[in-house]
């Protein structure tokens, strides 16, 4: 195996390595993909102001999110099905970011449960995604098990109240277990590493679900479970309504207007995440970095304004901070890694978002977290009118 120096590399690697139905859910957006491709290409476009002549021995990626110290501004974001990336993944995950001093999100729709990854990390703490379902009572008890399991942060997610069309999940007929259909078949016997990890394991369907419903155990009923509970009624008396069941550390997520913002920040949150659910939900929607600024002038004195989406190196997460962000997320980046080399690829995953944003930094003469400001940023708007900089203007 070559060297791996980008996440580009992972993500390669990971494409090999992961059946096609989870690689593709992880590496898709829907319907045309637009607005999944705008999130890192309107990154990109940014341009960064060397600085030259500045004392730079003394530089620390380290900053606090949520009030709790983190080794750089960067956390790993909710993935759905990401023990079907790599067996045990939440798992594998999780323990990556805490090593790394980073924290770690678990999705409601994972395969390790919350009590799987609280057991697998040896009881530190991590932060959990919740969605507002139609059974309130499964809501108020799954609560119940993350603050039992020493969750510390509830991330709310607000932009699912109906499913996105994703055609790739569609076309492969996606599900956890994969059914054994004989194209499914012909492209697993090619994965012998995924397949081989996932004989030994016993965590292969959604974990926080199956075994906390009464009657529901069989996958074909458990998809038409998912897909009758996501919640269209979904409201901020729902927000207010959790925010009630819960007394730590509250995130909402998915917000990419100025006035979902400021009503976001009126229902006593701690922080909101500029998120378009990594382009798979309403596609024509604009790129997280694109919405960021006008949110983080609107409501970053009154809590922390966190960006996820196309988050693919730490120039990315530099980019982010210096239009507002306090915090970022990496999904994808993070799946890559754990569907090349498991718990490894996470960790090396981060080892190369963190020296990409040291270096970044101290190229833009910075050499503290919390000096990250638009000056970093090169002002190329005359030439380049459609930059997300001069948008945030």
């Amino acid at each position: 195996m070559s060297v791996i120096t980008s996440i580009e590399d992972l993500r390669v690697l990971a494409e090999k390595r992961v059946p096609r139905m989870f690689y593709q859910y992880a590496d898709s957006g829907s319907w045309t993909e637009g607005t999944y491709r705008a999130n890192e290409a309107d990154l990109a476009r940014i341009r960064l102001r060397q600085r030259v002549a500045v004392n730079l021995e003394q530089r620390s990626t380290r900053t606090r999110l949520l009030g709790q110290p983190a080794g750089m501004p960067v956390a790993i974001a909710p993935t759905g099905l990401t023990g079907m990336q790599h067996a045990d993944g939440e798992i594998l995950a999780a323990r990556a970011a805490r090593d790394f001093g980073i924290p770690f999100t678990l999705s409601t729709m994972s395969i390790c449960s919350i009590e799987d990854v609280a057991e697998g990390t040896g009881g530190h703490p991590f932060w959990f995604q919740v969605y507002v379902m139609r059974d309130r009572g499964f809501v108020e008890r799954l609560i119940a098990r993350a603050r039992a399991g020493n969750v510390s942060a509830l991330v709310l997610t607000l932009d699912l109240p109906i499913s996105g069309q994703r055609h790739k999940d569609l076309k492969n007929g996606l599900s956890a277990p994969p059914r054994m259909t004989l194209a499914n078949l012909a492209n697993i016997a090619g994965k012998p590493r995924w397949w081989w990890r996932m004989l030994h394991t016993r965590r292969r369907t959604l974990g926080n679900i199956v075994g906390h419903i009464e009657g529901l155990g069989d996958n074909a009923l458990l998809s038409e479970w998912c897909a009758r509970q996501f919640d269209p009624t979904l409201n901020w008396d729902d927000v207010r309504w959790i925010r009630g069941l819960w007394d730590g550390k509250l995130v909402l997520k998915g917000i990419q207007d100025v006035e979902d913002a400021r009503m976001a920040a009126s229902t006593g949150a701690d922080a909101l995440i500029v998120s378009n659910h990594g382009g798979r939900q309403l596609d024509g929607a604009p790129s997280s970095i694109v919405a960021l600024p006008r949110i983080a002038d609107a409501v970053g004195q009154r809590m922390e304004v966190h960006m996820d989406g196309g988050i693919r190196s730490g120039q990315d997460v530099l980019k982010a901070l210096a239009l507002g962000a306090r915090g970022t997320y990496i999904g994808r980046s993070m799946l890559y890694g754990l569907g090349a080399m498991g718990q490894a690829g996470v960790t090396r995953a981060l080892e190369i978002i963190h020296k990409e944003l040291d270096l970044t930094m101290a190229f833009c003469g910075r050499t503290r977290i919390e000096d990250i400001d638009r000056g970093v940023l090169f002002d190329d708007s005359d030439a380049v009118p459609a930059a997300p900089l001069a948008l945030a203007a």
